[in-house]
């Protein structure tokens, strides 16, 4: 009798001594591994008060670059044409990214620029500027379009780049590094353009569209 007794007690102690150990196993992995959804979810909501002012800002900064792009059509040559419908393709696409980022982030986008001081954006175009553009045509209008384009693209870059150094959105800061990058190609490649004379097919001969092309850029 004792020795069945001793070998029950010795199976019941067995038997507690591992639900113990495997209990404290899982709790172990439970403390240590949060579940893949919420660590997705708290990846995709890291952002900061950067993010948010730069996807609000750009946003109309586009819109405007966009606006210009509308007005070549029928107005402008062929070669700034093409260019004015890159850039259409190229925005319009950034401008939902930054629409949805903003919703994902519970923020509504600054989409009515009544009474904010467009001096304060960098590159934007004035009223006027924007209605002595819709009133050119021809070469006076493809030498105008580069020269705006080119200031305004420039004051994309810098809102970019301040986003670079002040964001923490992963998916905001590839944004602005891709704005950076195209911009900069098509500021080339518009200086190119102004250089070799798109917008003067109408000057005179002995003037030098180059150096009146680069003024004040």
């Amino acid at each position: 009798m004792m020795t069945l007794l001793k070998k029950a007690l010795m199976l019941v102690a067995a038997a507690f001594a591992a639900t113990v150990f495997l209990a404290a196993c899982g709790g172990a992995e439970e403390d240590s591994a949060p579940p893949a959804s919420e660590t997705s979810e708290q990846g995709d909501s890291e952002f900061n008060d950067a993010d948010v002012m730069f996807a609000q800002m750009m946003i109309p900064h586009h819109e405007q670059a966009t606006a210009m792009a509308e007005l070549a059509q029928g107005r402008a040559g062929d070669e700034v044409q093409a260019l004015a419908e890159d850039i259409k393709a190229e925005q319009g696409p950034e401008i939902e990214q930054m629409n949805a980022l903003l919703e994902a982030w519970g923020h509504e986008p600054m989409e009515d620029m009544e009474g904010m001081d467009h001096d304060g954006m960098a590159g934007m175009m004035s009223e006027e500027q924007m209605a002595e553009l819709e009133t050119a045509e021809g070469g006076e209008f493809d030498t105008m379009f580069l020269e705006m384009m080119i200031e305004h693209h420039e004051g994309a870059i810098d809102m970019a780049q301040t986003q670079m150094v002040e964001g923490t959105n992963p998916e905001a800061r590839a944004l602005a590094q891709d704005i950076i990058d195209a911009q900069r190609a098509e500021i080339e490649l518009m200086n190119e353009m102004l250089g070799s004379g798109a917008g003067d097919q109408e000057g005179d001969d002995d003037e030098s569209p180059s150096e009146e092309g680069h003024d004040g850029h």
